[in-house]
């Protein structure tokens, strides 16, 4: 037994130096390959036949759409699944692809990409509002924002739970901003709940469901990159999504507080003792009020018109300077670790964006456009059943991809679908005119990445609140917990889905 117990760890060694020397031996030769193809783009003629050694410039240059496509998105699914940054990995496949169907001739296409979203205004607005968001968590606001509405659903069966995703809403109001909300609410929400002995999965599904209402009401930045792409307006973006994001804001906090009136065991009221009274609850309102005044402000100035978006950021995120200096929590620290944090995250997105606008220009240049629509629309199903399809290809893709990959990569693609197609309404409901079908769809989308973010086994909130919890909490109870809001969140989708006018309503009473 000794004996063969000796063999295991010699035969795993083999293995592991053979990956090894495959590694290496797979890393020289893309070394190899990427000097010699310098070599030819500085010192070759991009027009003449001569080359150094070997040129793949070109080389895929009679391969059809069909297999091009099968190429790109299988070369990029495959990267992905090996642990790179999607910032990186997006771009320079779509160099590489370029140069391979191309040449060097066609790689002069890039710039023609990244410049008009360099110039893109309304992109200006994602570092305002991500500076606001991080500001407003220095500023200690949400902490109190969280202890008014605990101390006043505090009586109520799972009226933790239901203050959490209260809470998170108005939070969403204000920062637009998903890591954040579910973070803080994690360390601040979790152990309160924790303590009372509620259920885990009630208090970690919804800490995770309300954090990631950031996605959908305004000022949400997916909103902002979504109307830049589709070309559609941020003011009726964002109103259009304010009543499905409070619909399910309430489907949420019914449900939390249903089930608990169905078995109290499960989120525990607060003993009288801990309770306060009408006089302390009204007394506490007080703390509410800059972020209140904050909230209408940004979102007042947006939807009168009377801002861009970039101007409404930015007065935000003036305001959140002072509401930290008001509650004494600024300083030259706060403001530089907000700074720091801005710039970290606007440059992931930022990276994605000039990446995949490369990638999927180039894959619409070559017809891709067209033989995705051809695909979809020879499939012989109804509107509806490819807007199904749509929506349950978004809900894979946020398994595995960040939010702003999947609205990079897929919506240049599915609105001119959606554009080409009909919807009359189903089960004899209103249908929807043509004029809000782009807008219509943007926030059905919306709802579905809000769905990503909860969906196992890589959504985003999954594993931010993984990062915050006590060690006992299990991922596979963060995941179990995810199911039934994601579940609900499947249920609102559907109702906007059947019920037009919950999103088309507000704007179109506010701008005809």
């Amino acid at each position: 037994m000794n004996s063969a117990a000796a063999v295991q760890p010699e035969k795993r060694s083999a293995v592991g130096k053979l990956w090894t020397w495959i590694t290496i031996a797979a890393t020289a030769a893309v070394v190899l390959i990427v000097l010699v193809e310098l070599v030819n783009v500085l010192f070759y003629d991009p027009y003449g036949d001569e080359h150094f050694l070997f040129t793949l410039s070109g080389s895929l240059a009679n391969v059809g759409i069909g297999a091009l496509t099968f190429l790109m998105f299988g070369s990029l699914a495959l990267l992905l699944m090996m642990g790179l940054p999607m910032a990186f990995v997006v771009g320079g496949l779509g160099v590489v692809f370029i140069y391979l169907v191309g040449g060097q001739t066609m790689v002069n296409i890039i710039p023609t990409r990244i410049f008009p979203l360099m110039t893109n205004p309304d992109l200006a607005a994602i570092p305002l509002f991500i500076f606001m968001a991080s500001m407003l968590e220095r500023a200690g606001l949400i902490e109190e924002m969280f202890d008014v509405v605990y101390r006043w659903m505090g009586g109520l069966n799972g009226g933790l739970a239901a203050a959490t995703i209260l809470a998170s809403t108005i939070l969403a109001a204000m920062v637009g901003v998903i890591g954040a909300a579910v973070v803080t609410m994690g360390i601040i929400a979790l152990p309160a709940m924790l303590k009372r002995n509620y259920d885990q999965k009630i208090a970690l599904g919804s800490i995770m469901a309300g954090g990631t209402l950031g996605i959908l009401i305004p000022p949400s930045i997916l909103a902002i990159l979504y109307a830049v792409v589709a070309q559609q307006s941020v003011g009726q973006l964002y109103l259009g999504s304010i009543l499905p994001g409070l619909m399910l804001s309430g489907m949420y906090i019914a449900y939390v507080l249903l089930r608990t009136r169905l078995n109290p065991s499960l989120g525990p009221a607060l003993p009288p003792e801990e309770r306060v009274g009408w006089a302390d609850k009204l007394r506490l309102l007080k703390n509410l009020i800059a972020p209140i005044i904050l909230v209408f402000l940004v979102l007042g100035l947006l939807f009168g018109g009377i801002a861009t978006p970039v101007e409404a950021a930015g007065i935000g995120s003036f305001g959140a300077i002072v509401v930290a200096a008001m509650h004494k929590r600024f300083s030259l620290k706060a403001l530089r670790d907000a700074s720091i944090t801005t710039a970290r995250a606007s440059a992931m997105v930022l990276w994605i964006i000039f990446g995949a606008s490369i990638f999927v220009g180039f894959f619409i240049l070559q017809g891709g456009q067209d033989f995705i629509t051809e695909s979809i629309l020879g499939t012989g199903l109804h509107a509806y059943g490819i807007l199904f399809l749509m929506m349950v290809l978004l809900v894979f893709l946020g398994m595995f991809l960040d939010w702003v990959g999947i609205l990079l990569l897929t919506v240049p693609i599915f609105v001119p679908i959606i554009k080409s197609l009909t919807f009359d309404g189903l089960f004899g409901l209103p249908g929807v005119s043509s004029n809000d079908e782009i807008l219509w769809f943007g926030v059905l989308y919306l709802v579905n990445m809000q769905m990503s973010f909860l969906s196992p086994p890589f959504g985003y909130a999954l594993f931010y609140l993984r990062g915050v919890c006590p060690p006992e909490i299990s991922m596979a109870t963060i995941f179990k917990s995810a199911l039934i809001f994601l579940a609900i969140q499947a249920v609102g989708l559907l109702l906007c889905i059947l019920i037009p006018g919950i999103i088309t309503w507000l704007p179109n009473l506010a701008f005809g």
